[in-house]
């Protein structure tokens, strides 16, 4: 187990309430949204939040996940309000996660101070740049602004973590990027018949989740 006591403990049982939610949204990807598959997909995250608070973590952390949870709960269903709703809870989740970093970390100048984070933060730079004029040519107009906003937020979020002296943060950080990637090409660049769909939902699923997992170990047991 990774906190003190067995499984029974409150933070081991948490942890594993939260694995098992993530497993049963994986199992139900295929099917039609209800509400049990959105619960979920909710309680995957929200139980991190609840993790958090049982630890004594960060307060910006636990709303960082609750936000996520609750943009979760939105993309779990079908609908543009759906979408636009959980697009802006994952941007105020992303915000709350720079400044998360930010009051963390060791500051910007460390990103200079060491060549591998400053080449990280550039890779970053390019692929994050790609995929928006890739989106740009394939999205109507009132959706430029708002994608080229929420790779802003993006690529703040993955510099502001770079700032951190903990590896399960940024790879953290890194997966929840490539899952966003992954999630945005399977919404707007995939034909509508494309067999990749398939793949592409567990993947986007497996490395967000994986992703906040590892950002809520790294803040509570680096």
């Amino acid at each position: 187990m990774l906190f003190p006591g067995g499984i029974d403990a409150n933070a081991n049982a948490t942890l594993v309430f939260s694995l098992a939610a993530a497993v049963i949204y994986a199992f139900s990807l295929g099917m039609p949204p209800r509400l049990s598959r959105s619960a979920a997909r909710t309680l995957a995250v929200a139980m991190l939040a609840v993790l958090v608070v049982q630890q004594g973590g960060p307060w910006l952390l636990v709303a960082a996940l609750g936000v996520s949870a609750v943009g979760d709960a939105l993309l779990s269903r079908d609908g543009e309000k759906a979408f636009l709703g959980g697009a802006t809870s994952f941007l105020a989740a992303h915000v709350l996660y720079v400044v998360l970093f930010l009051r963390a970390g060791g500051g910007l100048g460390l990103l200079l101070a060491e060549p591998w984070r400053a080449a990280i933060v550039l890779a970053m730079a390019v692929l994050v740049l790609a995929m928006v004029f890739a989106l740009r040519r394939r999205v109507g107009p009132a959706l430029r602004l708002p994608i080229g906003v929420h790779a802003a937020a993006l690529l703040a979020m993955g510099i502001a973590a770079l700032t951190l002296n903990s590896v399960g943060v940024i790879g953290g950080i890194v997966l929840l990027m490539l899952s966003d990637g992954l999630h945005a090409a399977e919404k707007f660049l995939l034909p509508a018949l494309s067999p990749h769909r398939v793949w592409m939902h567990y993947a986007a699923w497996a490395l967000y989740y994986v992703g906040q997992l590892a950002i809520t170990l790294g803040f509570l047991l680096g």
